[in-house]
């Protein structure tokens, strides 16, 4: 055999020699992979994905209330190593940041000034004419008895400014302006205590209940006080006690829901508005809560079945936690007419406060002052427009200066 051909018999062993190992390398590769992938059907029937805690992958809940009242809160954070892509996803609504009650009462303010023209700019320019006659004097009083001052009121109103005319002669409107503005001050009273019981009281949350008639705002009244409180970084509770209306406890808990306060409602309607005032007092507590509003029902001061009902909110309340805060909100297009709705309950609840609403739609500012003197009691709180952040603290000065500049 010839050296070539030798070469090719080397080439043609060492080629096949290549092929065997590449042929066994291949093998052994698939043999590894095939050895540890699990195909879907080869995963048992019971091992579907489970939350940690959780029994055969049923949710747990038995951390919820089981009484007759429900908390409305947000779900409880979960672990990201149990959340699995199939697993549908909770949508947690936007949380409102309320304007602060500084910045409020500067825009309210206009709004008064342009709604009660007869108190201030009337009877200014009554005063500020010139010669004032008796029957200027009358024009006056008329002025103030029509914006609801009331009668005592206005006598002392009249005889103050005549005094100072008197002694002093013919001013000028500045110096009339004055004039109205310090006895106005002293009618309105500054020295009342307006604040609201909203921090927590020997370790426990304050409690404010809210009353009133129908049709005066109060369900909404209660959101737009949540969020003033809320503005002012008071940790909220809202308890939904209003159970006659079958609205009131979706409305209360929507206005909580904005501002990311919890609502404590009844789980079936026509409840027993005492009990869930009390669950709501109780779950406040729990929560460590700064406050807990409760919103009543509306009645009418003449219904005497009603208001012994209220009676027994009060009391019920009152066996787990005293009653700060008692709030009547009054119509303040009423006028006159809402002082013996006061009266009465006042003499039911006793009244710590009152919040005055719709006091941009009337010209019967007067309304502050004879309220505070029928039933002693500060005005504490006014509404000016449907805006939920148009609820503000009631400054006296702020109130008298909007209502004559």
């Amino acid at each position: 055999m010839s050296a070539i051909d030798t070469l090719w018999e080397f080439l043609a062993i060492g080629f096949g020699l290549l092929v065997v190992l590449g042929g066994l390398a291949a093998a052994l590769l698939r043999g590894r992979g095939g050895a540890t992938k699990e195909l879907p059907g080869d995963r048992p029937a019971d091992a579907s994905p489970t939350r940690p805690g959780s029994a055969g992958g049923a949710d747990d809940h038995d951390d919820l209330p089981t009484g007759g009242s429900s908390v409305d809160t947000l779900p409880a954070p979960v672990d990201d190593a149990a959340v699995v892509e199939d697993l549908p996803t909770t949508t947690v609504p936007d949380v409102e940041r309320p304007e602060s009650p500084q910045t409020r009462l500067q825009r309210l303010r206009a709004r008064l000034a342009r709604s009660n023209t007869a108190l201030g700019k009337g009877l200014l320019a009554l005063l500020s004419r010139g010669d004032l006659d008796e029957q200027a004097w009358e024009d006056v009083e008329d002025t103030l008895l029509t914006a609801d001052l009331g009668v005592e009121a206005t006598t002392e109103l009249v005889d103050a400014l005549r005094t100072k005319v008197r002694v002093h002669g013919t001013a000028d409107e500045a110096t009339v302006r004055g004039w109205l503005r310090e006895e106005l001050i002293a009618l309105v009273d500054p020295s009342m205590d307006r604040s609201i019981a909203s921090s927590r009281v020997d370790g426990r949350p304050a409690v404010i209940v809210v009353v009133g008639v129908n049709g005066t705002g109060k369900t909404t009244t209660v959101g737009k006080l949540a969020r003033v409180l809320v503005a002012e970084d008071k940790d909220v509770v809202l308890g939904a006690a209003d159970t006659f209306r079958a609205a009131a406890a979706d409305q209360l808990q929507t206005w909580g829901e904005r501002v990311g306060v919890p609502t404590i409602r009844s789980d079936r309607d026509g409840a027993d508005p005492a009990a869930v005032a009390f669950d709501a007092v109780k779950g406040a507590a729990e929560l460590e809560s700064d406050v807990v509003i409760i919103d009543t029902a509306g009645r009418l001061h003449n219904k005497v079945g009603l208001m012994d009902e209220l009676g027994k909110v009060k009391r019920v309340i009152e066996k787990q936690s005293p009653i700060d805060e008692v709030l009547l909100v009054l119509d303040a297009t009423t006028g006159q007419n809402g002082l013996r709705q006061a009266e009465v309950f006042s003499e039911v609840v006793g009244i710590t406060g009152i919040v005055l609403t719709k006091l941009d739609g009337t010209a019967k500012g007067g309304i502050v002052v004879a309220v505070q003197r029928k039933l002693g009691v500060p005005v504490k709180l006014i509404g000016l427009g449907e805006g939920p952040d148009d609820l503000a603290p009631f400054d006296p000065e702020g109130f008298v200066d909007a209502i004559i500049d």
